[in-house]
């Protein structure tokens, strides 16, 4: 709270005390004194109060950060969890269509020996032993032996065929019971993480609930949002400082005017420079969107801050160079980290209402020198 709504609501404790004080009747100077050191002590307990609620409010605040970290956090677990369901599925599905040509080439397999056993068995009748010694052609009982012997490899090496497909699917049928029993297991623990997040969610909007007790009136509304801004801006300072500390050789966006990717789907809600309450005034865009859609990097360039800020929630900084950046919040989740080097499209974060927003939307600023620009036309 700022030293002018400290004054304004001192003063709104003090002056009926004072009031009070002047307009006494004069009983004597001791009567006086009394009455001035009650005065004293009623404002010495407004005063705690007022350090109490103060205190109430930073702490409200703290829990609504941890909050929405927390809930970051389980969103990628899950997002993970769904990743590994999914990799999982598709193996079964692998596994499945394996096991069934496997069984289709064991079945053709058994009928191909059946056949071949039964003409041995018919040779067997003709006794191929006296055919073979009646033969008076040398040339001709080469051949036939010739004949013979490729047949029983063939013969042999089916069978080992035949083996080692049974061999296999037998794998093939463990590993399904193995993929199978895995998920089970995943769909448990992802249900469980849910779980913990709707938790996570009742403690957030408790949270918010009580914070906007704490500022119910106009003015410290107006403080607060300018706060807010405060802090944003001296988060993109530290970034930008960073960057000019690391060189980077990043082109900039001079070229890019009316060619930026948008950075979520969506209705865009154009409020830059529109009047937000009393004299602050919006220096970004907002994108309507659904919990969890995709928030994409407008251009190349590197992540220089990935963080929770009062008033913006998750918030994802890319430095573009030349003193270009472009700012996303609000997001439920953030998906790259400080360093990271990010291409034009690429996931950076999940839209989300993060920083006490009541729905859900990707807040996106345009910066350049750290003077904010209208984003709209460089879309």
């Amino acid at each position: 709270m700022s030293k002018f709504l400290l004054m304004k609501f001192t003063r709104s404790l003090l002056w009926p005390g004072l009031f009070c004080l002047l307009t006494w009747p004069a009983l004597g100077q001791d009567n006086t004194d009394l009455q001035l050191k009650a005065l004293q002590e009623q404002i010495k307990q407004r005063q705690q109060q007022l350090d109490l609620r103060l205190a109430d409010a930073k702490e409200l605040e703290a829990g609504l950060q941890k909050a929405e970290k927390d809930i970051a956090a389980l969103v990628k677990d899950v997002k993970r969890t769904r990743t590994r369901l999914d990799s999982n599925k598709a193996e079964q599905n692998k596994l499945q269509k394996e096991a069934q040509q496997l069984q289709t080439k064991i079945r053709q397999q058994k009928q191909a020996l059946s056949a071949q056993l039964r003409s041995a068995y018919m040779t067997g009748q003709h006794d191929f032993t006296k055919m073979l010694l009646n033969q008076e052609d040398a040339a001709k009982l080469e051949r036939m032996l010739s004949y013979y012997g490729y047949l029983n490899k063939a013969r042999l090496a089916q069978i080992r065929d035949f083996t080692a497909m049974v061999k296999r699917l037998d794998v093939v049928r463990l590993e399904l019971v193995d993929k199978q029993t895995e998920l089970v297991k995943l769909e448990k623990v992802q249900e469980a993480q849910r779980q913990l997040m709707a938790s996570e969610q009742n403690k957030r909007e408790r949270t918010l609930s009580e914070l906007a007790k704490r500022i119910d009136t106009e003015a410290a509304q107006i403080e607060q949002l300018q706060i807010n801004e405060q802090n944003l801006i001296q988060a993109i300072q530290r970034a930008a400082e960073l960057a000019a500390r690391q060189n980077q050789a990043l082109a900039g966006l001079d070229k890019m005017k009316g060619k930026l990717l948008r950075p979520a789907e969506g209705r865009l809600r154009n409020l830059f420079g529109k009047r937000r309450q009393g004299q602050v005034h919006w220096k970004g865009v907002l994108f309507q969107g659904n919990t969890g859609d995709s928030v994409r990097a407008v251009h190349h360039g590197k992540i220089l801050f990935a963080d929770w800020l009062r008033g913006f929630g998750l918030v994802t900084v890319i430095d573009h160079g030349d003193g270009y950046m472009s700012l996303y919040g609000y997001n439920q989740a953030l998906l790259k980290g400080v360093g990271e080097s990010v291409e034009a499209g690429e996931e950076v974060a999940l839209l989300g209402q993060t920083g006490g927003q009541s729905s859900p939307a990707l807040y996106f600023e345009l910066r350049h020198k750290g003077q904010a620009i209208n984003p709209v036309s460089w879309f």
